[in-house]
């Protein structure tokens, strides 16, 4: 992974200096609340409802098992000794005290880490694949990309105060698309053009929020040494020409929409001609400079299912489940890649305790190589086990809480904080998630059901993203009361789509009897083959709402 150099530490060092002396003048009255909101933003600070919450940049989702050792201390020691993992692949903390937040951005400097751009209008965390550098399939590792877009976009001058927030993710599969890439403001897809050259196609104006958008192609191919150049001129032409009158307008998504995509390439093409081939182009030493961060680990020579491993699968049920569902197929032989599933029932989707995260840091150097990887679905992950150590990975993920078999089905869901902590949230997510792993308890059920996106989002912000969940559910305020709004149909992969509303929201008390009668719609009337999206797709929503709101009645 990315090393810091002396210009890295001492641009967050001083970064750190700085808060802490902002922070001071605000609790001194020497700085107003509006303007310490935007110094606080841009160090990942908000005011949550009932404490602030601290978010913690973990670019493209790579930790250090030292990271998540300090994470664990500073979540103890400054927290409630937890935090939640974030579908950026971020870590946010909860209930630190304003007047602490200096100091624990002071220690995340010790181990190459900061909130530098987590919040604010501005370019944030860039995200990937979380199987990246270790899929078969891949065309490239995309990290190194991901490491030179942090690195031009952090702090860049002319794009610190943009019309309003702005996401990146990168892809380099072909088959799947695990960083969503379409319902992002960029989504880059790494590619390779008839001569073998790598490039990529660029998706603009695709996001979530209160106007769901699946981006659009600008273009087909762009030049590895063309990137930033190509970037720069999207996001000039949005900085200069997105809304700023009124936020709810400002995404990029909204400019694409009301210029049309023509135009807008036509406006990136014309501010292109200024900047390709000036000094923002990528010599390829550059690509090999940043390549070098992230070089294979030492693999040994192995063969695939060896005699531990094989008579295991055979004898346990549990192991033989556990394996199927939350492990995947690595690109060398003899090794296999682990999710460490967060979604244990009792516990919020994402979050993690101080104790988990240690522990997790604990099979990461016993087993991994001393790294995880955080998940867009709000897990972690382990990308180099080997086969031979999987039955002792297991054990141990089943004493930590780790090792829920149900990676991708029912229960596996994204779920925001909601109003248990957000200021913004209309209704509560983490009981209705609660009530959905309580109720879905049957493993039997759930393998039968198969693979099924169920996100959820406490207001229309869908930090949960709700509206590309196969099922999403989505919490409205009705009159001072909390009901929530179900979708179908939305995905976020290759085949990326938004969802519909089935109609008129639900009691809480309601949900998950409709989820209930999603299923039976959806058992009743699939092919052998067919997933939760299939049958949707090729049925339609008719029948899912007419049995929805029939047992309603």
């Amino acid at each position: 992974m990315y090393q810091y150099d002396a210009i890295d530490q001492q641009l967050v060092d001083e970064r750190v200096a700085q808060f802490r002396d902002q922070t001071r003048r605000y609790l001194n009255d020497e700085l107003s609340e509006q303007e310490f909101l935007p110094l606080r933003l841009q160090n990942g600070l908000y005011i949550q409802r009932y404490a602030p919450m601290l978010r913690i940049a973990i670019p493209y989702g790579m930790l250090s098992s030292e990271q998540l050792r300090k994470l664990a201390d500073i979540s103890r020691r400054y927290d409630r000794s937890y935090g939640h993992f974030s579908t950026r692949q971020n870590l946010q903390l909860n209930w630190p005290k304003l007047e602490d937040v200096p100091d624990i951005l002071q220690e995340l400097t010790q181990v190459q880490m900061h909130a530098v751009q987590t919040s604010g209008n501005c370019i944030r965390n860039t995200t990937t694949d979380q199987y990246a550098g270790v899929i078969a399939d891949e065309i490239v590792d995309p990290r190194p990309y991901c490491e030179l877009i942090r690195q031009w976009s952090t702090f860049h001058p002319e794009f610190a105060f943009l019309p309003r927030k702005f996401k990146i993710a990168v892809n380099a599969t072909e088959s799947s698309d695990r960083a969503a890439i379409q319902v992002h403001d960029i989504g880059l897809q790494i590619k390779k053009n008839d001569a073998g050259e790598i490039g990529f196609k660029v998706i603009v104006g695709g996001g979530l929020g209160r106007t769901p958008m699946v981006g659009v192609t600008i273009s087909e191919f762009i030049p590895r040494a063309d990137l930033l150049t190509y970037l720069d001129a999207i996001i000039r032409v949005y900085n200069q020409q997105g809304r700023r009158d009124n936020k709810y307008k400002a995404r990029i998504k909204i400019l694409v929409k009301a210029l049309g995509i023509e135009e807008f390439r036509n406006r990136v093409e014309a501010e292109w001609v200024h900047l390709r081939g000036k000094e923002s182009t990528i010599p390829m030493s550059e690509f090999d400079r940043l390549s070098s961060f992230f070089s294979e680990p030492a693999y040994e020579s192995l063969t695939n299912n060896p005699a531990e491993l094989t008579s295991k699968l055979a004898n346990s049920a549990g192991f033989s489940r556990w394996h199927e569902r939350n492990t995947f197929e690595h690109k060398k032989p003899g090794y296999r890649i682990v999710t460490l599933t967060l979604k244990k029932p009792g516990q919020a989707p994402g979050d993690a305790t101080s104790d988990q995260m240690e522990k997790a840091a604990d099979l990461a150097d016993q087993f991994s190589f001393g790294e995880l990887r955080v998940s867009h679905e709000q897990n972690l992950v382990l990308a180099d086990v080997r086969q031979d150590q999987l039955v002792a990975v297991w054990e141990a993920a089943k004493e930590a809480g780790f090792a829920t078999p149900t990676l991708g089905l029912l229960t596996d869901m994204i779920c925001c904080p909601g109003g248990d902590f957000c200021a913004l949230a209309n209704a509560k997510s983490i009981p209705i998630a609660d009530q959905i792993q309580q109720t879905f308890d049957n493993l039997d059920y759930l393998y039968d059901l198969g693979n099924i996106d169920l996100n959820i989002s406490g207001c229309m912000n869908a930090c949960g993203h709700h509206h590309v969940g196969n099922i999403g559910i989505l919490g409205v305020d009705k009159k001072g009361q909390e009901f929530y709004q179900i979708s179908i149909g939305g995905a976020s992969g290759n085949d990326a789509s938004i969802g519909k509303i089935l109609g008129p929201s639900f009691a809480q008390e309601d949900i998950t009897r409709v989820i209930q009668t999603l299923m039976d719609v959806y058992v009743n009337n699939r092919t052998d083959e067919e997933r939760f999206i299939d049958t949707y797709r090729r049925v339609g929503i008719t029948p899912f709402k007419e049995a929805a709101y029939a047992k309603a009645n």
